[in-house]
């Protein structure tokens, strides 16, 4: 449902296309309240929003660019960056020129407020929802899970393989899914890593005696951690001249699944930067109660139970 999806997703849909389409359009989409998108084009000295809405402009007032924004809890940073891109909004007023529309008068608060009480509030533990990367620090990613609303994903949820930084597996504005693991005094909490599937699952993709390429994940005294996938990683024995993130091939030894190991031998390094892939999901489903990442041949239990995260709004 693209109305209370992360901008962008709607801007190209018939129905947002066909509500911008003219006058009358634009009038009964303001009369239906219906949630729209455009890009803004213009952050103006008093931050306010303009919106190209193809035959009139639109205008964001600072104070309805977000939630947050009137009562100082979201930067103005936050309508800056918005520039060039998509925006939601709902129409509250048009300023006219007799009986022409001059310009819309916007609220992508509003929009915010409905997405909100319909959506972010009802989420639980276990929802799989869609999500868009918006900007990336050293500890993790936020993502728009809805109409501009941003949540938090740490770096250490993003995959079950050790990352130095979010930007490995990310791009600004890549659409990705996300898992509500807990929703607390209105913060929904994220992680991904259990989207990416089970150590069974990636280590299906490989078979003994393959030369594959992996990513140099750690270095220890006693071996080598190389990615093979974002969920599998497996274990080579100690060579010079390795560094972390470096790109690798590696002859695939053994591959143990109750012990949960992978074993590789390095046979050559590279010096091309890994490039950022979209992910893969192994999930389709709009919602898991539980996810096991061991195989279950293995002893060892690594599973997620979101059943026991919590909901408090």
């Amino acid at each position: 449902m693209t109305r209370f999806a992360p901008e962008g997703y709607r801007i190209n849909s018939y129905e947002n296309k066909n509500a911008l389409e003219n006058e009358n359009s634009l009038i009964q989409a303001k009369y239906l309240g219906k949630i729209l998108e455009a890009k803004a084009i213009l952050c103006d000295s008093n931050h306010n929003l303009i919106v190209d809405l193809g035959f009139i402009q639109g205008i964001i007032p600072r104070e309805e660019t977000a939630i947050g924004i009137y009562e100082g809890s979201v930067k103005d940073i936050a309508i800056i960056s918005r520039v060039n891109k998509p925006v939601c909004f709902v129409i509250t007023n048009f300023e006219k020129d007799g009986d022409k529309i001059k310009k819309a008068i916007l609220s992508r608060r509003i929009a915010q407020e409905i997405c909100f009480e319909n959506k972010i509030s009802k989420l639980s533990p276990g929802d799989i929802i869609d999500a868009t990367v918006t900007h990336m620090e050293n500890f993790g990613a936020f993502v728009d899970i809805g109409c501009g609303i941003v949540s938090f994903l740490p770096i250490d949820m993003i995959s079950v393989s050790r990352i130095n930084h979010p930007n490995e597996r990310f791009k600004n504005g890549m659409k990705i899914k996300v898992i509500v693991k807990s929703v607390i005094d209105n913060r929904v909490n994220l992680t991904h890593k259990e989207l990416l599937g089970t150590w069974e699952e990636n280590a299906n993709s490989f078979s003994i005696g393959e030369t594959v390429t992996g990513i140099v994940r750690s270095i220890e005294n006693y071996g080598i951690f190389v990615e093979l996938t974002p969920n599998l990683a497996g274990l080579a024995e100690p060579k010079e001249g390795i560094f972390e993130g470096q790109q690798i091939s590696v002859y695939i030894k053994n591959i143990i699944p109750d012990k949960m190991k992978v074993k590789l031998v390095i046979i050559e390094t590279f010096d091309t930067k890994n490039k950022v892939k979209n992910p893969k999901y192994f999930i389709n489903e709009s919602h898991i109660d539980k996810f096991i990442y061991s195989p279950t041949a293995c002893k060892r239990i690594i599973e997620t139970d979101f059943t026991k995260n919590l909901v408090n709004v």
